[in-house]
Formats: structure tokens, sequence, C-alpha cells
């Protein structure tokens, strides 16, 4: 079973009505680096994570969650 971050950064930025370079500019990254984080291709720090927290005043465990999928078979310890 493989495990993911899933994450409501793109829905809580739309709700808000600002764009990535602007949410990008308040928590001190790149336009690309919100966008990676959007998509799925990036899990930010704990730094990061706790900066887009504080902007959007949710927590963490609210805005990044550990998904599980069946589907997706690693070899762990003791395997």
């Amino acid at each position: 079973m493989s495990e993911y971050i899933s994450n409501e950064v793109s829905t809580l930025r739309m709700n808000k009505g600002i764009t990535q370079e602007e949410l990008a500019e308040k928590v001190g990254v790149s336009r690309q680096t919100i966008i990676a984080i959007e998509k799925g291709n990036y899990t930010p720090s704990v730094t990061l994570a706790l900066k887009i927290a504080k902007f959007f005043k949710k927590s963490v465990e609210y805005i990044f969650q550990i998904k599980y999928d069946p589907s997706i078979k690693t070899r762990g310890h003791g395997e």
C-alpha cells in the first residue's frame, strides 16, 4: 500500500480569490512551487506547510492529509 499527501491548497486559494502568484508572495516561495503543491507533485516542508496554514487560518491537518492507495504495492520492512 502506498501513501501520498493530498491537499486543499488550490480549493482554498480559489475560494479566497487569489492567484498562485499572490499566494506564493505571501508565503515566500515561487509560483512554480505553489503549482507543484497544488498538483501533488511536491510535498512542502513543515515550515512552508505552517506558513500556508497560517495564511488560510486553517490547521495543517485540514490542508494536508495522508492518503493511502491500496492498489499500489510497495515493499516495506520485513516483506
